[in-house]
């Protein structure tokens, strides 16, 4: 049997370019679902998500941890700001650090996005079986620590 994932021979047999198609496809309802939903794009999802999941994270480290650009980054805090969704505050310890947290607002609306997603993402795995969805988050696992190494190595040479 040819391994054509291993050994691609077009950009469709790419892990990369399939793991796209899967983020594209099924990232389009999460889309529509944040703009209709809570009017709020992707990044602004990805932004409130990361605040309410790390209240107090300062501002500047935001996007390095969120694996996001920092200038885009800095327009979504400053949109869901002006929506009443996260509030910075100084860092009492050092005034000059801004430290980032969810309103009232931004944990609710974050409560109901995330569940609307999650049915998406229950939707997306029911075509696996317990056991492959057990055995395919081993496999993401492990492929995420292989990519952190590729890039780790890449930025080192």
């Amino acid at each position: 049997m040819i391994d054509t994932l291993f050994n691609p021979s077009r950009q469709s047999e790419l892990l990369l370019f399939r793991l796209y198609r899967i983020h594209a496809t099924a990232g389009a309802t999460v889309v529509r679902i944040c703009e209709q939903d809570a009017g709020l794009t992707r990044r602004e999802w990805r932004v409130l998500a990361f605040v309410v999941q790390n209240e107090g994270v300062l501002s500047s480290e935001l996007a390095e941890r969120a694996l996001l650009d920092r200038a885009r980054t800095s327009r979504a805090l400053t949109v869901l700001e002006s929506k009443g969704l996260v509030e910075r505050r100084p860092r009492p310890s050092n005034r000059r650090e801004i430290q980032m947290f969810a309103t009232d607002l931004g944990r609710d609306t974050h409560a109901k996005l995330f569940a609307s997603v999650s049915v998406i993402n229950r939707q997306l795995l029911s075509a696996l079986t317990q056991t492959e969805r057990q055995l395919l988050d081993g496999l993401l696992t492990r492929l995420q620590e292989q990519s952190e190494t590729i890039a780790e190595s890449r930025y080192r040479t």
